[in-house]
């Protein structure tokens, strides 16, 4: 793996981003995404070697997040959420669009994108989604898909007041640079327990979200 200087030898534009994405991300979804008896390839447990759910019955809920690239200049940038802090999980947590997979929902794709709108009012025709980073599995029982796409610039926003306390955009730069993937630890249901965390000023992005950046990361950026 590259060091972390090498994030210096990338332009971070989005053109950059599109043609690495299109070579390096999932052109479709893998089985593991769809049949949840199978292990996923990320998860909550990438810094936990050796840990294991506790029943099948937590890895039970399919759902889809929208990872949002905007076409920022010089540099390319990533749309996050902040949850309300009213939510009954994750509440005041960082986000990225999404939720679970309807029975109407076409596919991963579809539901990401009608996520996105709920939730942010993100309109459907501003996004191009270009491929998948791998299966995420979350110790709250949802296997996720992430969707990565391009979003063009002049959209408007309308949060959902219910579910989102604000939308804000981080750049593609810092997220990309393992620099700043800190490697932090707490106690949950008495384990301890490690994770990544990526705080950008007086937001502290951790969990599921950085560990799905990290995923994107080690596709785009890491690999040979």
């Amino acid at each position: 793996m590259p060091a972390p200087e090498a994030a210096a030898d990338f332009r971070f534009d989005w053109p950059e981003f599109a043609e690495r994405a299109r070579d390096r991300l999932l052109r479709e979804v893998p089985q593991e995404g769809h049949d949840l008896t199978l292990k996923a390839a990320r998860g909550d447990d990438d810094l936990n070697p050796g840990a294991t759910l506790a029943d099948d019955d937590a890895r039970g809920t399919r759902a889809a997040v929208l990872v949002p690239i905007v076409k920022r200049e010089p540099q390319a940038s990533i749309l996050l959420t902040q949850r309300t802090m009213a939510l009954s999980s994750h509440a005041g947590q960082v986000a990225f669009p999404g939720g679970k997979i309807d029975r109407d929902d076409q596919d991963a794709a579809a539901c990401a994108l009608r996520e996105a709108f709920e939730e942010t009012g993100l309109a459907p025709g501003f996004i191009d989604p270009l491929g998948y980073l791998d299966p995420y599995q979350t110790r709250t029982g949802f296997r996720v898909i992430p969707v990565v796409a391009l979003v063009d610039t002049g959209f408007a926003l309308k949060p959902a007041p219910d579910e989102v306390d604000a939308v804000f955009e981080v750049p593609l730069a810092f997220l990309m640079d393992a620099r700043n993937h800190r490697r932090e630890t707490r106690v949950w249901q008495g384990s301890e327990r490690h994770f990544y965390a990526m705080p950008w000023g007086d937001r502290y992005i951790w969990g599921a979200t950085a560990g799905m950046i990290r995923n994107l990361y080690d596709r785009l950026y890491a690999m040979p």
